[in-house]
């Protein structure tokens, strides 16, 4: 009898777990806004997101940092962290960066930091993979609850203007259930292209609810319906010609895309410039493992389900230590019961 109550209790609780409904997505009372009153236009981008996304004052989280780095040493790093640290409440579980300098911590990317802590074993010296991340392709609803971080994202940009238009489109996004179009290039730069790969699966996601295409050509022009755009080259033409849906996301691989301010090469910043709700680049080299960037496949699954953009971008990257993510973090195109703004 003993034995066969402790079989029904297992039954019971296995229904329970098939019954459950998904992990709601992050709101506005878990996420922490981290504005750096040195500087003037992280202040006017902090304010206005909260605003714009009914923050409380509980939690904005001030800190200060001399106006000009784009990178901080780990001491400088772990100084910071703790001041955030002390000011976060324990129902934060994700923060928000309103500048776009400084983007890396030696390194590491400023998003890594600031989720995982300056962590060496985060970094790779030459073309070697990293420590993983547990958030990789992960349920997880309430990530500092349930695995012991907080990603972070970026709300980059130059100009205060850039920062609204991007913050509007974020909050328009909202379950708008959008209809347009994936486009997923490969490119003529074989270096850069190895995502390709990655395609087929991704496409068979994207299908259930979007317009995809699969191109083999440099870059795309005249586009007005983009909602995803993967590509590879170290410069990418024509973003001036496109048109991006509220909450659409957007990706170069290459090596320093990441660099917001001062790369040689395309700053992932261009993407939000003309459009995109999202993006991401790495802030150092990471050599092309397709780990360290964006797979569009789990991206596309979690965004689709309803995850805001901060969560879905976040589940997309195995070794992130080196990237950094920007954006509008709760961006949720998806979710039907998103709240009205």
């Amino acid at each position: 009898m003993e034995r066969l109550g402790r079989v029904a209790v297992c039954v019971f609780a296995a229904i329970a777990a098939l019954l459950a409904p998904p992990a709601r997505a992050l709101d506005g009372t878990q996420l922490a806004i981290v504005v750096n009153t040195l500087d003037p236009l992280s202040v006017r981008i902090a304010d206005y997101y909260a605003a714009r996304r009914r923050i409380l004052f509980q939690n904005m989280i001030r800190v200060e940092i001399p106006p000009g780095k784009s990178m901080l040493t780990h001491d400088e790093f772990n100084a910071l962290k703790a001041s955030v640290d002390e000011q976060t409440l324990p129902r934060v579980q994700a923060y928000a960066l309103t500048w776009a300098a400084p983007y890396r911590v030696e390194c590491m990317s400023i998003t890594a930091a600031f989720a995982f802590g300056f962590d060496l074993s985060l970094c790779a010296d030459g073309c070697k993979p990293t420590r993983v991340s547990r958030y990789f392709d992960s349920r997880a609803g309430r990530p500092f609850s349930q695995l012991g971080m907080r990603p972070a994202m970026a709300i980059a940009a130059e100009t205060f203007e850039q920062a609204q238009a991007l913050i509007d489109r974020g909050v328009a996004a909202d379950g708008s259930i959008p209809e347009g179009t994936a486009y997923l290039l490969s490119t003529s730069d074989t270096t850069r292209n190895v995502r390709s790969a990655e395609y087929p699966e991704t496409e068979r996601i994207l299908l259930r609810r979007l317009r995809v295409r699969s191109l083999r050509q440099d870059a795309l022009t005249g586009a007005r319906d983009v909602f995803f755009y993967f590509t590879g080259r170290a410069q990418v033409d024509g973003l001036a010609t496109l048109g991006f849906l509220p909450g659409a996301v957007a990706d170069h691989l290459t090596s320093t895309g990441g660099m917001l301010t001062d790369s040689s090469q395309m700053s992932a910043l261009r993407w939000l410039e003309a459009g995109a709700t999202g993006s991401y680049g790495t802030v150092v080299e990471p050599c092309n493992l397709t780990q360290k960037f964006p797979h569009p496949a789990v991206l596309a699954r979690h965004y689709l389900r309803g995850d805001t953009l901060i969560e879905a971008y976040w589940k997309s990257v195995q070794m992130p230590g080196q990237g950094i993510f920007i954006g509008e973090p709760l961006a949720a195109p998806f979710r039907r019961a998103a709240r009205p703004q």
